[in-house]
């Protein structure tokens, strides 16, 4: 039987009245509230999700129906029909593409926020060769980057020109480039929070965007050993560029950035940033203080400026030249004398906030659009296989569409970004965004190849070779976990476990993304700088006690005999370290604390 709201109500509101009016100590009564209020919320949430018939086991995870509420076309007068058409379907598309317009513009601010409060920090980055040979070192700096700038495709960019450069070989390159492979995920994690406010949408949200992050982990992790011991991406893609010639192709012929052709009118008006001062501290390129990555001048000229030098016994005049800024770019941001972090901190806020507003109304528009005969066929046609034998073919056809989308817009974040909403409305599942999200992996590798192209004639063969290893390197993780139907299913099903972890405690969802996309690449950084020994002292036995757990978790699942008895469950431990139960009583307590009681009004109901 469905739980009632009014059964739990009066519940909450003794068990914390009791704690507050008694003015008890123990914790006791805040635990029972917040457990009773998180059931109350889950019963509501998925009420009207649930089916009728209390013998089906409800699935969260199913897609829900699309119900029509409307009044049939053949019911409404000739007013209500053109009230529909101006208002149901005109208005309402050109308000989805104008709000998915400065979604994209406000995706761009992000990135262009965090390059100009991080950027230079990530360039500096690559001047630590040592690390940068260590390969788990070189993964996490390439998460790290690629967060702070926000691009993938901006951080192996760099990476590609600092081969060209002759800063960086060819073999710890590919390690960076599994890194950013991760750290380009974020944004759709990011975007997922945006449906916070429904338990099942979030579930379902969240779930499509981390298949993105455990796809890109699971590759990593079985990869990364691989390419350690034997290079098989440096051996493959050097016998595919073996009989290279020189080439005169550079990325200015190729690279089109259709995307940017829309948004960069509207963005280029707000800020731009100066992506040569990236490359060139990445390159060791001593630059001054006064050089900033906010684009204040869009021409220079240069100038001799004459300097007085002087040492105990003689005073010398030295003559150099200097680039000062004769016309100022036109945008908003270069009309102000900010430094870099408080643009980039601006602009962060700022395009925080049009993302959600933007994604909010978004997915309220679609609730109201997906639904009756229309909504449903579309939901039908998107996740249906092709009939027949060629139902095998249906993910690999959604692989190609998603990288032929990608190259389209230049960026996986974008792409993966615009359906994540779409898995939280129901439209589409997740298993269906998970060969999608692979094909945008493949695509958004085209941005590195194009940049390689730019390289002089005698490094186009290494950068190309970086460019190639990204390709390879996320074919070979398709190959991997897509073809076989039992290897697809565990990226899904970590990431419908993620799912329904955040479901149950939202705020896990902030702590994952500080956690896996900051945290943890900046603590093994750190450690690296330490040196190799004190790396390896701290982090064997770690991926050790990680590998244990894993073991012991999937065997208490599938086979707990073969453990000893007190094994076979984790309440040996203390609770703070086998459950988020404790963790979400401390938070819940500590909201419900801010929140204006009513004691008159509960005393009067008991």
């Amino acid at each position: 039987m469905p739980v009632k709201g009014e059964d739990i109500a009066l519940p909450i509101c003794y068990a914390y009245k009791q704690h507050e009016t008694n003015g008890v100590t123990n914790q006791a009564f805040v635990p029972d509230a917040a457990r009773a209020e998180r059931k109350l919320e889950e019963a509501l949430s998925v009420e009207s999700e649930k089916p009728n018939d209390e013998d089906i086991e409800f699935d969260p995870w199913a897609l829900p129906e699309l119900t029509d509420t409307s009044v049939p076309w053949a019911e409404l007068t000739t007013g209500g029909k053109v009230k529909r058409v101006l208002i149901e379907w005109i208005a309402k598309a050109i308000a989805i593409l104008t709000l998915l317009y400065l979604f994209i513009c406000s995706l761009d601010f992000m990135s262009s926020g965090f390059r100009l409060l991080g950027g230079k920090a990530a360039s500096e980055v690559f001047t630590y060769n040592e690390v940068l040979n260590n390969p788990v070192a070189g993964v996490m700096i390439g998460i790290l980057v690629t967060v702070l700038v926000q691009s993938s495709s901006t951080s192996t960019s760099i990476v590609v020109t600092m081969v060209a450069s002759g800063l960086m070989a060819v073999k710890p390159a590919i390690y960076f480039v599994m890194g950013a492979n991760i750290g380009t995920s974020v944004t759709n994690t990011i975007v997922s929070i945006t449906q916070l406010g429904d338990r099942n949408q979030f579930r379902r949200a969240f779930g499509g965007a981390t298949v993105h992050d455990m796809f890109n982990w699971l590759t990593v992790i079985i990869l990364l050993p691989l390419e350690v011991i034997t290079h098989y991406l440096f051996h493959l893609t050097d016998a595919i560029l073996a009989g290279m010639k020189d080439s005169t192709v550079t990325r200015e012929d190729l690279d089109k950035e259709l995307l940017k052709k829309l948004t960069k009118p509207f963005t280029s008006l707000i800020v731009k940033v100066d992506k040569n001062v990236l490359y060139d501290i990445a390159r060791g390129v001593e630059i001054g203080d006064d050089v900033t990555l906010n684009k204040r001048w869009c021409k220079y000229k240069t100038v001799e400026v004459e300097e007085e030098f002087r040492n105990e016994t003689h005073v010398f005049n030295i003559t150099r030249e200097v680039k000062v800024g004769i016309d100022r770019c036109h945008t908003l941001f270069a009309k102000v004398d900010w430094p870099d972090t408080a643009v980039g901190a601006v602009l962060l806020i700022a395009s925080l906030f049009i993302l959600c507003f933007c994604l909010i109304l978004i997915v309220k528009l679609l609730n109201s659009i997906f639904r009756g005969k229309l909504a449903s066929a579309l939901k039908k046609f998107i996740n249906a296989d092709f009939p027949g034998p060629l139902r095998y073919l249906t993910g690999y056809v959604a692989i190609a569409l998603g990288a032929a989308f990608t190259i389209l817009v230049q960026s996986s974040s974008i792409f993966t970004s615009a359906l994540t909403p779409l898995v939280g409305v129901g439209v589409l599942s997740i298993e269906r965004m998970f060969p999608l999200t692979l094909g945008s992996n493949i695509g958004t590798t085209t941005t590195a190849i194009l940049a390689s192209l730019a390289a002089s004639s005698d490094k186009l063969r290494s950068t190309l070779q970086v460019a190639l290893c990204h390709f390879f390197f996320n074919i070979s993780g398709i190959a991997l976990f897509y073809p076989i139907p039992f290897m697809r299913k565990i990226p899904i099903a970590l990431a419908k476990g993620l799912g329904d972890v955040t479901a149950q405690y939202r705020w896990f969802a902030l702590v994952y993304i500080f956690l896996v996309f900051f945290i943890l690449p900046t603590s093994v950084f750190g450690l690296s700088l330490a040196g190799t020994t004190v790396f390896m002292a701290v982090g064997i036995p770690i991926l050790v006690i990680i590998l244990l757990i894993v073991v012991i978790n999937v065997l208490q699942r599938k086979k707990p005999t073969w453990l000893p008895v007190k094994l076979r469950t984790w309440e040996f431990l203390p609770w703070w370290l086998h459950s988020l139960d404790g963790l979400d009583r401390l938070i819940t307590a500590c909201v419900c604390k801010s929140k204006a009681e009513k004691p008159t009004e509960v005393s009067s109901k008991l």
